[in-house]
C-alpha cells in the first residue's frame, strides 16, 4: 500500500512540473508573438497626393519662414493657401 501512495505523489509532482514548464513555454510564445511582429498598429502611411510643385513651395515656405524672411501671420497665410 505504501508503494501506491508514493507512486501517485511521483505522478502529481510530475504533472505540476509539466503544468509549469508548459505555462513557461507559453508566455515565452506570447512574448516572443508581440515584441517580434515588428509591425506597428494603424493604417500604413498614405503617400501625398500634393504635386512636386506644391511640395517644392511649401519647403520654400518653410524655409523663408525658418530664415526669418516672412513673419508667422505670411508663413500661416501661405500655408493655408497651399492646402486648399
Amino acid at each position: 500500500m505504501a508503494d501506491m501512495m508514493g507512486a501517485g505523489i511521483g505522478n502529481w509532482i510530475l504533472w505540476w512540473i509539466f503544468l509549469g514548464i508548459a505555462m513557461v513555454v507559453a508566455a515565452g510564445v506570447a512574448a516572443a508573438r508581440v515584441q517580434g511582429t515588428g509591425r506597428t498598429i494603424g493604417l500604413p502611411p498614405v503617400p501625398s497626393a500634393d504635386s512636386l510643385a506644391v511640395r517644392e513651395a511649401r519647403d520654400t515656405l518653410r524655409h523663408r519662414y525658418a530664415n526669418g524672411e516672412i513673419s508667422r501671420e505670411e508663413y500661416l497665410q501661405g500655408k493655408v493657401e497651399l492646402e486648399s
